[in-house]
């Protein structure tokens, strides 16, 4: 059964929190916004959310917007079991983008700093995130459930 319109247009719009995420790495030392400028124009549906993050002080914006999606949706019966998993799914994408961010910082920014294995991961990174965020907003617009291997059984099994 199809869920309804205004699900599959809201839902899309969760997984704008990985790319909020995945934009910094994009604008480092030899990242592929700073590689390939007509690329920057892909920022611009993050800049509300980069906006929301960075008004809160303290640094503390991604965490209280990843609390709130957690408790007031994804863990709110009264949601919809399509929003709810695909909140579930974009925080998990998240979740795992900052831990490799975060390595990257501690491990391989002190080590290959300005290297170009340091620009050619994080470039990676941006260009799955980047994949994972269209084929989400086409399966969410679709009426379907966006299926990323691993981050989707992981979503299941919280929701089930």
């Amino acid at each position: 059964m199809q869920p309804p319109l205004w699900q599959r247009l809201v839902t899309p719009l969760l997984y704008l929190l990985p790319w909020s995420d995945a934009i910094p790495l994009g604008f480092g030392e030899g990242g592929l916004f700073l590689q390939y400028p007509m690329l920057q124009p892909l920022v611009l549906p993050a800049l509300p959310l980069i906006q929301l993050e960075r008004s809160v002080p303290f640094g503390l914006g991604g965490l209280l917007l990843f609390f709130v999606l957690f408790l007031a949706v994804v863990r709110n019966p009264n949601v919809p079991y399509f929003v709810r998993f695909n909140a579930l799914q974009a925080l998990l994408t998240d979740i795992a983008l900052i831990v490799l961010s975060i390595g990257f910082r501690l491990v391989l920014a002190p080590l290959a700093a300005g290297s170009l294995l340091l620009g050619t991961l994080t470039s990676t990174v941006v260009i799955a995130v980047l994949a994972i965020l269209l084929f989400a907003w086409v399966e969410c617009l679709r009426g379907r459930e966006p299926d990323l291997p691993g981050i989707s059984q992981a979503a299941r099994m919280q929701l089930y």
